[in-house]
């Protein structure tokens, strides 16, 4: 499956309402899960951003349903990297044109 890595923000709502946030995270859970992902890593963060998320996802299709519904929560910002695993990557190299 794809592996998208998004670096979140809160925004002024979501800090407001932080103690709320880990119930948000197991709501997001289910919705990654009834897409047919995979959380893979969630880590808080100090710097840039807020939280980094690592997910697998069926495809892009699911990625976005997925990216759109959290953001129309208002509590987090996000951008989102299309990722490739080792493997892939060494496999592209060796197939370029």
């Amino acid at each position: 499956m794809p592996t998208y890595i998004t670096l979140w923000n809160y925004t002024q709502q979501g800090i407001e309402n932080i103690e709320g946030s880990p119930d948000r995270l197991d709501a997001a859970m289910d919705l990654i899960e009834s897409l047919g992902g995979e959380l893979k890593g969630f880590y808080l963060t100090m710097g840039q951003y807020d939280v980094v998320t690592v997910i697998e996802m069926p495809d892009d299709d699911a990625a976005a349903k997925l990216l759109l519904r959290l953001g129309q929560s208002g509590n987090i910002s996000g951008e989102t990297l299309k990722a490739w695993p080792e493997a892939d990557y060494r496999d592209l190299i060796a197939n370029l044109p």
